[in-house]
């Protein structure tokens, strides 16, 4: 069973809408126990980094994902603004992340771009594979990701890095530490390939993609 955290941020019921076509069991989880009961779980997040680090605090839920992400070693899986809160910190905001990852969020700078409007980073967008490329069967890489975004996730270790877009700079669009991964891309926007990904995701059994 997957549980998608429901803390009122992010397009959860897209993503629920995949699993039901893919016939892969799906929960919202609103209350702790559906996130100890589940396998694995996906983080999802639109908006702003400090108004989804209150939403999640706000929603009780942060202690019992914690466990499960830290403790548990269960596979888990952040979306855009839920990958980001992963991070230490924002520059986007003051509130501290989760801190999973040794990382930061960092703006896009404005004049290493040359499309109008430069920011967001909005439409779809290409990616480079950096390892474990079977997390990416099915993938058309060339067509890419739908992505929607003006800060970007940097790494402090570049081994955690999975795969790279382009956007003025090169940046991370997919992160792993151990069970732990971040798409920056919206793959419940991204049509096959976001199912594919999706699939692919269901199938992790706390090992590396």
């Amino acid at each position: 069973m997957i549980a998608i955290i429901d803390y009122g941020l992010g397009n959860v019921q897209a993503i629920v809408n995949i699993y039901k076509k893919l016939k892969i069991p799906v929960v919202l989880a609103d209350i702790e126990s559906k996130i100890e009961e589940a396998d694995s779980i996906i983080l999802p997040g639109v908006g702003a980094f400090d108004e989804a680090m209150l939403e999640l605090d706000k929603s009780g839920l942060r202690k019992a994902l914690d466990r499960a992400v830290l403790e548990d070693k269960k596979p888990t899986l952040g979306i855009c603004v839920g990958m980001q809160i992963m991070a230490q910190k924002s520059d986007e905001g003051a509130v501290q992340g989760l801190g999973w990852f040794d990382a930061c969020v960092k703006k896009f700078d404005d004049a290493m771009l040359t499309t109008k409007p430069k920011l967001p980073h909005m439409g779809w967008n290409s990616i480079k594979i950096n390892r474990h490329p079977a997390a990416f069967e099915g993938v058309d890489v060339v067509k890419g990701f739908y992505f929607l975004h003006s800060y970007y996730f940097h790494c402090e270790n570049l081994e955690d890095v999975v795969a790279t877009s382009i956007y003025g700079n090169e940046f991370a669009c997919v992160v792993q530490k151990e069970n732990i991964y971040g798409f920056q891309f919206h793959p419940e926007k991204s049509h096959s390939n976001g199912e594919s990904i999706f699939k692919n995701f269901a199938n992790v059994k706390n090992v590396k993609i």
